[in-house]
C-alpha cells in the first residue's frame, strides 16, 4: 500500500464511524470547538493495531503517509500519525526525531496531539539517548506555540533520567516571558515536577520569576505547595 492509499483508507474509516455526539462531548475540551469525525477512543488504536500487522505497513510508509495526515484539519487524522508511528518504538532514532519536528510547520496545533507526542516518543528519545536537550534549543523560540509548549512537556520525561535542575531552569529561563497561555501550562507543570525532586532550587527558580513570568505559570507551579507556602510566591507590592 502506498501513503496515498494509506491516507485514503484513513480517512474512509473515520467518515464511515463518525459520530456527531463524540464530536459535541469532546468541543468542551478545545478552544474554539472541537473538529472531528468524533471517533470512539478505542477505534484509533485497535485500527492502528491492524496496520500494524501488515507486511506493507513499515516505519518509513508511517513518515511518508504523516505528511499527509498532519497538514488535516480533523483532529483524528493527524492523531492516526502519532500511533501509527508509536507502533515502531524499538525503530526510533534521530530521523524519527527530526520528521516529528518537521510536523509542527505542517499542522500540529492543539494541545491533545502534543500531549500525545511527549507521552509516546519522548520517553524513549531520553531513555536511548537518541536526543539531547540541546535539541531543543530552537523550539523555544518557534513561532508555533504548541512547539514552545511541547520544550517544559518534555523535560517532565526528562526528569527520570537526569537531575541537573540547575541546568534545566537554564534552559527554560528565555521562555518564563512568553506570551502564550499553553506554554504557561507546560512551564507550571514541568515547575511543579521539578518541586516535588528538589524544593530548595525551584523555590530559588520561582522566587526569581514570581514578579514578571505570567501567574498560571506560578500557579501551576504550586499547586502542590501548602497555603502557608504559596504566599511567598506572591507578587511584591509595588
Amino acid at each position: 500500500m502506498t501513503s496515498t492509499e494509506l491516507h485514503k483508507n484513513i480517512k474512509n474509516f473515520c467518515v464511515k464511524n463518525a459520530d456527531e455526539e463524540i464530536v459535541k462531548k469532546y468541543s468542551r475540551y478545545f478552544k474554539g470547538g472541537f473538529n472531528g469525525y468524533g471517533l470512539h477512543k478505542d477505534l484509533i488504536p485497535n485500527k492502528v493495531k491492524e496496520y500494524k500487522n501488515e507486511t506493507w505497513c513499515t516505519i518509513e510508509l508511517v513518515y511518508e503517509v504523516s505528511k499527509l495526515l498532519i497538514p488535516e484539519e480533523k483532529f483524528e487524522l493527524p492523531s492516526f500519525s502519532i500511533n501509527l508511528l508509536n507502533e515502531f518504538a524499538k525503530e526510533y532514532n534521530y530521523k524519527t526525531f527530526k520528521e516529528i519536528e518537521s510536523w509542527f510547520s505542517i499542522g500540529i496545533n492543539n494541545w491533545a496531539h502534543i500531549d500525545g507526542l511527549v507521552q509516546y516518543f519522548f520517553p524513549v528519545f531520553w531513555k536511548k539517548e537518541i536526543i539531547k536537550l540541546e535539541e531543543l534549543s530552537e523550539w523555544r523560540k518557534a513561532e508555533n506555540k504548541f512547539q514552545r509548549r511541547c520544550v517544559p512537556v518534555a523535560m517532565i520525561k526528562l526528569l527520570k533520567h537526569d537531575t541537573d535542575l540547575s541546568k534545566m531552569f537554564g534552559f527554560i529561563d528565555s521562555m518564563m516571558m512568553d506570551s502564550e497561555r499553553e506554554v504557561h501550562q507546560g512551564l507550571g507543570w514541568f515547575l511543579r515536577e521539578c518541586w516535588k525532586k528538589d524544593r530548595k532550587l525551584t523555590e530559588e527558580f520561582l522566587l526569581k520569576w514570581k514578579n514578571d513570568c505570567a501567574r498560571l505559570i506560578i500557579q501551576y507551579a504550586t499547586e502542590k505547595m501548602t497555603k502557608e507556602e504559596r504566599l511567598q510566591f506572591r507578587r511584591d507590592k509595588k
